[in-house]
């Protein structure tokens, strides 16, 4: 236990000087920081609670993701109806119906009631590990086939649709430029964002609490104005009102509920200026099917108008003239460049599979993290002195060699903390604290071992190695059980409890490593070059 080869005193003395380098950055101020290598601009970034900023709680509205569902499915059924192998392989429905929260259509030709089924059901999927599909498939009325979403099956789609609006909203957030924001899943239909160091959450609120669910449709010709008025539309079709200030009077538009194309065909959105009036727009680009969908029917389709809808709401209809090929669009409306702007960073991020609507808001001071900040310090600090105050009067020689390696304990903690680009909040300085008090326990049962052995009557040398040796072995079993019960609390725990779990599994890690093998290398040194015939410790 006492031979240190050079090389591993090397090694270690190594790991020791990196961490302080590498632990040096947090402590900088920004404009010093940004000079530094590249390499060196790695430091511990402070959460909502420390630097201040905004806090969103936002809420699925699960009825629209069940509208969405069934809407989805009603394209399905369409498409499977259609036959690979061309018109000769199609199986002849009447009118879909999605009243209810169920899809029903009934089958023209009874002998291909079966070949219908068989293709619905290739349409649907398990709903995880319970045996059921997500939709289940009834025939009745003898051709009436009716779909209907199980409660397996929305219960998926609720989960997968949250997991989604969570990366789609990561995303967003990060395109501002914002640095370590905070969001996670809350319950079934939450999403908790935290943004530090954003104190105005408007724009915030209006960037991810767009669905961005953008749709090219048409104009249902067909549709009598004044029949539309009363409610009452063609069949396949629905009343969609305009956007706020668009529309040049009118309230509404006709559409046919079929998508021409959708914001999913999308490869890219950015703000521009329109070359006639030098308004702010959005300029968008299809993929390839995108682009043949988007020529093709509007050359099938010149004279007539299509919609551009974005999240339910119209806003413009314009005539085509031409045939819009090349796959790229403009879209127009009473846009800033700021509203331009964040909608093309909301095309790009994809649409929310659910809308969001925000239930509470809060925005937090600097000057509150400031004051965190201090009484997290001064905490620090007193942990700190005492710690090593106590140390020193209660094990001499070996209380300094415990006190250096808890000094290497933060700087090492600080480091790995700015190496993964860690947030801290309030939370991960009680982990902090609670590290720092934590990490001469080590040190405590091993002096404490030491002692025993001396008093047994051993030589110096035989009861350091007998008191690290021995001791070791209570220290990892110890540390383990503590490692095991900080990932549990990472893995259940919200942002606050993951916080404190991370800093005290570094703290673990990096503590066993001060307490046991550096202060373990101070101490062999020492004996091998003092030769002591007794030690007081």
């Amino acid at each position: 236990m006492l031979d240190f080869p050079r090389w591993k005193t090397i090694g270690i003395s190594i790991i020791l000087m990196l961490g302080i380098v590498f632990s040096i950055p947090s402590f900088l101020p920004e404009k010093t920081l940004n000079s530094l290598p590249s390499f060196l601009q790695a430091k511990v970034n402070l959460g909502l609670d420390l630097a201040g900023g905004s806090h969103l709680l936002l809420e699925a509205d699960i009825a629209d993701l069940r509208k969405t569902q069934l809407s989805n499915m009603e394209k399905t059924v369409r498409t499977a109806m259609r036959g690979e192998s061309g018109p000769a392989d199609d199986i002849a429905i009447g009118e879909l119906s999605n009243a209810g929260g169920k899809i029903s259509f009934l089958v023209r030709d009874q002998a291909q009631l079966d070949d219908a089924r068989e293709r619905l059901f290739s349409e649907t999927q398990g709903a995880g590990l319970t045996g059921q599909r997500d939709w289940s498939i009834d025939v009745v009325d003898t051709t009436r086939i009716v779909m209907t979403p199980t409660r397996a099956g929305q219960a998926q789609a609720v989960a997968n649709a949250m997991d989604t609006a969570r990366d789609i909203i990561d995303k967003r957030v990060n395109a501002l430029g914002t640095r370590e924001p905070t969001i996670i899943r809350q319950g079934t239909d939450r999403v908790v964002v935290q943004v530090p160091g954003l104190q105005d959450p408007g724009a915030l609120k209006e960037l991810i609490g767009k669905t961005a669910r953008l749709e090219f449709r048409m104009v249902d010709a067909n549709a009598d104005p004044q029949e539309a008025a009363a409610g009452r539309v063609p069949v396949g079709s629905e009343i969609v009102p305009y956007a706020e200030g668009e529309g040049s009077g009118a309230a509404f538009e006709v559409l046919r509920r079929q998508v021409m194309i959708s914001g999913e065909q999308l490869i890219d959105a950015k703000q521009s200026y329109d070359q006639q009036n030098n308004q702010p727009v959005v300029s968008i680009r299809f993929d390839a099917g995108g682009s043949n969908t988007f020529a093709k029917v509007t050359a099938q389709s010149v004279g007539k108008r299509f919609a551009m809808v974005l999240d339910g709401k119209v806003l413009s209809a314009p005539s085509i003239n031409e045939p819009i090929l090349g796959g790229s669009a403009q879209i127009s409306g009473s846009f800033s460049v700021a509203s331009a702007n964040a909608l093309a960073i909301s095309l790009r991020s994809g649409a929310l599979p659910v809308k969001m609507t925000v239930v509470e808001e809060r925005t937090v001071t600097p000057e509150l993290g400031k004051d965190s900040i201090r009484k997290g310090a001064i905490a620090g600090i007193i942990a700190t002195v005492s710690v090593l105050v106590l140390m020193l009067v209660v094990y001499g020689r070996f209380g300094v060699y415990a006190c250096v390696a808890l000094v290497f304990n933060v700087f090492l903690i600080i480091a790995v903390m700015a190496a993964f680009n860690a947030t801290l909040t309030l939370p991960g300085i009680a982990g902090f604290v609670l590290t720092i008090g934590a990490a001469v326990d080590a040190n405590v049962l091993i002096n404490e071992r030491i002692r025993e052995e001396l008093k047994r009557g051993r030589k110096v040398f035989q009861a350091v190695e007998l008191g690290y040796s021995e001791a070791s072995r209570a220290i990892f079993d110890a540390n383990v059980t503590n490692v095991i019960a900080a990932a549990l609390m990472f893995w259940f725990g919200s942002g606050p409890i993951k916080g404190f779990a991370v800093v005290l599994t570094i703290g673990i890690v990096t503590s066993v490593f001060t307490a046991v093998t550096v202060t373990r290398m101070f101490v062999a040194h020492w004996l091998r070059r003092a030769r002591p015939t007794s030690i007081n410790i």
